[in-house]
């Protein structure tokens, strides 16, 4: 697959949109790929499913299929879509058939970090704004990590929920990037995800927000998993 024929799908997670890709996209498009963003209205599983398929729809060849976080749930489902050819996690969530979000954080670990989210309004999750910086984006420079804690988009509670129906990485091959300082998704349940999805596996330091603070790290193993 050459630079010119393929076409990267980038798919942000919950509590935030697809802005925080700005560094990622920048890095792509300097080296010749096609690029496309997903905004996410985070309100249903099926509602970011639907979202991502349209933009996949428009895309140009083959399409390499990037999801953070929440954005691993619709990139598993959105991703049997017979144009997409391979999938990219960035610590995200890789669920197996009837998992979701909900379903794969129920038992945390003992001593893991637990995500500062508050109880819902009118079936919408925020995270605290004063523990977003150190749970979310722990390395990102203060102020834009300040701005991402007060632009939250609100997630919905059905997004949370929602299951999957038929995995992809089941049937096409994946690439998965563990941030090894995330206090969101625990590097053991990435590493486990990412091994029962046989994906390959980088490791990379950083925060949750890995892919605001090292967009680098983040675009090379999109940018190996296009050329694979």
């Amino acid at each position: 697959m050459t630079e010119a024929s393929a076409t990267i799908v980038l798919v942000h997670g919950g509590f935030v949109d697809g802005a925080g890709w700005e560094g990622v996209y920048n890095l792509l498009k300097k080296d010749g790929f096609n690029v496309a963003i997903v905004q996410n209205p985070t309100t249903s599983l099926a509602d970011d499913v639907a979202a991502t398929r349209q933009i996949i729809a428009q895309a140009k060849g083959p399409v390499v299929l990037v999801g953070h976080s929440y954005g691993g749930v619709v990139i598993t489902e959105a991703g049997n879509d017979p144009k997409v050819s391979k999938l990219v996690y960035i610590t995200a969530f890789a669920p197996d058939k009837g998992e979701s979000v909900s379903s794969l954080i129920t038992n945390p670990p003992p001593g893991a970090p637990v995500p500062p989210i508050l109880p819902p309004q009118d079936g919408f999750l925020f995270l605290d704004r004063a523990k977003f910086a150190d749970s979310f984006a722990g390395d990102v420079e203060a102020g834009k990590a300040a701005f991402m804690a007060d632009s939250q988009v609100p997630w919905g509670l059905k997004a949370l929920e929602g299951s999957v129906t038929n995995p992809a990485w089941r049937t096409k091959p994946s690439w998965y990037l563990v941030a090894t300082d995330d206090r969101m998704i625990p590097p053991p349940a990435q590493q486990m995800m990412a091994k029962r999805a046989g994906a390959t596996i980088v490791e990379s330091r950083g925060s949750h927000a890995v892919y605001v603070s090292r967009p680098e790290a983040v675009a090379s193993i999109i940018k190996n998993a296009a050329r694979a």
